[in-house]
């Protein structure tokens, strides 16, 4: 058993891409506004991989929906506001489609 995001997500069950996009968002939005988050918190509270979170980063900055700090040497991340908007529509229609008893 582990926990991500304060979600249950059993060892056996894989996440679909868009639900750790979600978990990646999330991370970052819950940071320092100026700080941002390191790879590493990325790597924790979203648990996944180094080398799957690199391809999906640079995939988030490209498409505008993260912002890329350059800190001290190191890149740092934050949620910009059409990650936010993004986000808060996933919420939206995942709520809403798991009230009809589906799931993404």
């Amino acid at each position: 058993m582990i926990y991500a995001n304060d979600k249950f997500v059993s060892m056996t069950m894989h996440r679909a891409r868009i639900q750790v996009v979600e978990d990646i968002l999330t991370t970052t939005s819950n940071v320092n506004e100026y700080d941002g988050a390191s790879i590493t918190q990325i790597i924790r509270q979203a648990n996944i991989s180094h080398g799957r979170l690199s391809r999906i980063l640079n995939n988030l900055v490209s498409q505008g929906l993260l912002e890329q700090i350059n800190s001290k040497g190191s890149f740092r991340y934050k949620i910009s506001s059409s990650g936010q908007e993004f986000l808060s529509a996933y919420r939206t229609f995942r709520d809403f489609s798991e009230d009809f008893g589906l799931t993404i």
